[in-house]
């Protein structure tokens, strides 16, 4: 899958890993857009202390409708952005956590899904969507895991729908704990988690897994696969 001149638009692109994809994906050659919640704009450099081109942008959760001009020029979006209130179960928190992690995620991810097709032989759009490791282990933060939770069951069910179509194909990122800003004893670097990240989307891999964990590696296969009959016999596409 090449990304060179393609244009990828990340969100939560001041985090730790929104900013180590940013890079990696500079050094594939594809063309940038920032999203971020931060007021400060997205300014980076590579490894040689040159600035790197992208285009920044404002948002808030809740006006993901805002940005359908912008990611009508992307082909791949990457929802990234989150937020980790650790032991806070007050009503605000729940609040805050299913609106960020899972509410805004899903409609950022259901506007993608319905723009225009693109003209007949242009590359497909892809939409990759980091679910975390809390999807299915615990994260020591019980709203994180619930609110991740949440989104990828509520990304299996879309999938279900993008069976044989070809507008836009979903990948999910299934990541282990690395270090950020929500989780600064993480074991893996971001920079790391980033460029497995890329080349397991480039070799064509629909399931993205990044975890010094062996038993993600033989669950999340299983717990999905398992997902997927459980919605193809409870659940219907709309008409």
């Amino acid at each position: 899958m090449p990304l060179r001149g393609r244009t990828i638009a990340v969100t939560g692109a001041s985090g730790a890993l929104g900013t180590a994809l940013l890079r990696a994906l500079h050094g594939q050659g594809a063309q940038l857009i920032a999203l971020s919640t931060a007021s400060e704009p997205v300014a980076l450099s590579d490894g040689e202390g040159q600035t790197i081109p992208l285009r920044g942008l404002s948002w808030c959760c809740g006006q993901e409708q805002a940005l359908e001009a912008c990611l009508g020029e992307v082909d791949i979006l990457v929802i990234n952005h989150g937020v980790n209130v650790y032991g806070d179960r007050s009503a605000a928190a729940i609040e805050r956590s299913l609106e960020v992690n899972a509410l805004s995620a899903w409609r950022l991810l259901e506007l993608f899904l319905r723009l225009p097709e693109r003209p007949a032989g242009s590359p497909c759009r892809e939409v990759w969507v980091n679910t975390s490791e809390a999807e299915l282990l615990p994260a020591l933060s019980p709203l994180y895991e619930i609110s991740k939770r949440l989104l990828g069951q509520l990304l299996s069910l879309r999938a279900l729908d993008r069976q044989g179509e070809n507008p836009c194909r979903i990948r999910r990122l299934v990541l282990g704990p690395f270090r950020s800003a929500l989780n600064p004893y993480g074991v893996m670097g971001a920079g790391f988690v980033a460029g497995q990240v890329i080349a397991q989307a480039r070799r064509g891999f629909g399931l993205i897994i990044v975890t010094p964990n062996p038993i993600t590696l033989v669950l999340v296969p299983v717990q999905m696969g398992l997902r997927h009959l459980y919605g193809r016999l409870f659940s219907r596409a709309a008409s």
